[in-house]
């Protein structure tokens, strides 16, 4: 990768941070090498804090679960800022080929959640041996961003994060497949979903294939619900705003000759508004409801809430564009990049604290090397880059 040319200003720069390169890639392949599933992150937390112990910050652990903080003090300032990395990955069985896939079967970081603690960890290093900030650095290692709801995020911050660590700001970065590696990408306001799940039954009268005027067919109930569900977004959203209805889960019956008793639908709900998330709610519930009544069936429904919308606080969103030129250049960073659909549990952190989540490129996304797929890895040669902008972050806003 071409690193661009040193800026003039007396921040930590992109080539600083290549003299930990190797250590960083050892770092994050251990990491990747050794996954643990959401609140199950013990290895993960025990790696992490020897590390921080070893640079000299005072490490806090057990918050929400297996989530620890970084803390370091330096000079007089007052000011406090809070980085954030998430630890777990996801259950999937690895088909990378690489020489440091994953050593448990059936589990990988597909999210590069191994990169993001890897690029906070090297800035830790980094800041902790040159110490040009004045105020205190709280580094948040935090579990089950995976979970989907009752997460880590959530877990933390229920834990008194914010209370034990006050911070005046606190920042987040995700890995973005499909740019390019190193560019940054950022958004005022709000920026990623909110997510909910639905999970449906649909209770009927199971009977024999051939005599179904004895039986009540609930796979023809979770059939036009599932069609019916096509027309929540288009007829009843404004479309003016952006929201998301996915059914990625239709099960029932076993066998050819019988009607199953039940069928069972699952549902992916997106927002980035209060008032369309409560429509949502609303208008899935009745048509549930009422479709599987039509049908002579019985709805239960189990509306699960999930993340909160990731709204970046302005003044947050400035600092990180302005870091991120300094560092790659304007034209390799969108400060005004689309909203995405996808969730992130550091929206319930954003809740209690101003701050901003921040994406940088990964590379190609084709050929499955996108989010949540086997053949998915995290891109090494931007560790230098997420770590640089962590030191010049915490440089600019602790002074």
């Amino acid at each position: 990768m071409t690193h661009p040319p040193a800026p003039t200003r007396a921040y930590t720069r992109i080539d600083q941070l290549l003299p930990y390169e190797q250590e960083m890639v050892a770092v994050r392949r251990h990491l990747h090498q050794h996954p643990e599933l959401a609140f199950g992150e013990h290895a993960t937390s025990d790696f992490i804090a020897g590390k921080l112990a070893e640079w000299g910050y005072e490490v806090t652990r057990g918050i929400g679960g297996t989530g620890l903080v970084g803390s370091l003090r330096h000079g007089d300032g007052t000011k406090k800022l809070g980085i954030r990395a998430d630890m777990d990955a996801l259950p999937i069985h690895e088909a990378t080929g690489a020489s440091h896939a994953s050593c448990v079967p059936g589990l990988m970081h597909a999210c590069g959640h191994d990169g993001h603690m890897t690029m906070l960890l090297g800035a830790a290093k980094y800041l902790a041996r040159h110490r040009r900030f004045s105020g205190t650095l709280h580094l948040i290692f935090q579990p089950a961003e995976e979970r989907g709801f009752d997460s880590g995020g959530k877990a933390m911050v229920e834990d008194g994060l914010f209370e034990r660590f006050p911070c005046d700001a606190v920042y987040a970065m995700h890995n973005h497949p499909g740019m390019p590696p190193g560019r940054f990408l950022v958004r005022k306001g709000p920026f990623m979903a909110a997510g909910d799940r639905v999970f449906i039954q649909v209770h009927g009268l199971g009977g024999h294939a051939a005599r179904p005027h004895l039986a009540v067919d609930p796979v023809v109930a979770a059939s036009a619900i599932v069609m019916g569900l096509q027309t929540v977004v288009a007829r009843n959203v404004d479309p003016s705003e952006s929201a998301v209805v996915t059914v990625g889960r239709l099960r029932a019956g076993d066998a050819l000759n019988v009607i199953p008793a039940e069928a069972e639908i699952g549902i992916s709900v997106r927002s980035f508004s209060t008032e369309v998330r409560a429509l949502l709610r609303e208008r899935i519930t009745a048509l549930v409801t009422g479709t599987a009544e039509a049908h002579g069936c019985r709805a239960g429904i189990d509306y699960v809430e999930g993340y909160p919308v990731v709204v970046n606080d302005a003044a947050a969103v400035d600092l990180a564009t302005q870091v991120a030129t300094d560092l790659v250049g304007p034209e390799a960073v969108d400060a005004e990049f689309p909203r995405l659909m996808g969730s992130e549990d550091f929206a319930y952190m954003l809740q209690r604290c101003p701050g901003a989540l921040v994406r940088i490129g990964n590379g190609p996304a084709e050929g499955g090397r996108g989010l949540h797929n086997p053949r998915y890895d995290f891109n090494d040669g931007i560790l230098p880059y997420g770590a640089a902008f962590w030191c010049q972050l915490a440089e600019r806003f602790l002074r």
